[in-house]
């Protein structure tokens, strides 16, 4: 994953594992190229703030990942990557309420589900990703395998998924 300024020009730092603190490294990211892997980066260091989850592939402008601006404080490595695919969402806390089975790609969850609230999760195989909105818009969450009890286990701030997707390595 290699962070320059806009279009990829001036500097650039190339990552190639977990990096907690970016500060060091550049002030500003707003442009990345993602030669191998899937990464989620993050507004804030130590992992906190907005997440943008990219896959291989070149963003020349951090609107291209859906940035709200150019900060860029940390990023991982996706690990939960597979050709695998299992979600079961639930309406209430502690997976209580009406759930929903995925194992595919969800671009208007309220077409498909009444609410547009998710208040738990387990994620029985690979990655996903939540979006706070329909087709893939709006604040994004990671959630790798495990369970969610609640919606701020996955850094959300409400329940609110009007969509979601699996995280392919391609």
């Amino acid at each position: 994953c290699s962070k320059y300024l806009q279009n990829f020009q001036g500097r650039y730092y190339e990552c190639s594992s977990d990096c907690p603190e970016l500060n060091t490294h550049f002030s500003r990211c707003n442009s990345i190229r993602v030669e191998s892997g899937s990464w989620v980066l993050f507004e804030r260091p130590n992992y906190l703030g907005y997440q943008y989850v990219l896959t291989r592939g070149e963003y020349p402008d951090y609107q291209r990942w859906m940035g709200y601006n150019d900060s860029i404080r940390s990023c991982r490595l996706i690990r939960n990557v597979t050709v695998h695919f299992s979600l079961l969402s639930f309406k209430r806390p502690d997976f209580g309420g009406q759930m929903l089975e995925c194992s595919d790609d969800m671009i208007n969850l309220p077409d498909r589900w009444r609410l547009r609230e998710v208040h738990s999760a387990q994620v029985q195989d690979g990655a996903w990703v939540f979006y706070e909105l329909p087709n893939y818009r709006g604040r994004q969450y990671l959630l790798e395998r495990g369970e969610y009890r609640r919606f701020n286990e996955w850094a959300a701030m409400n329940p609110n998924v009007g969509s979601f997707r699996r995280v392919h390595d391609f």
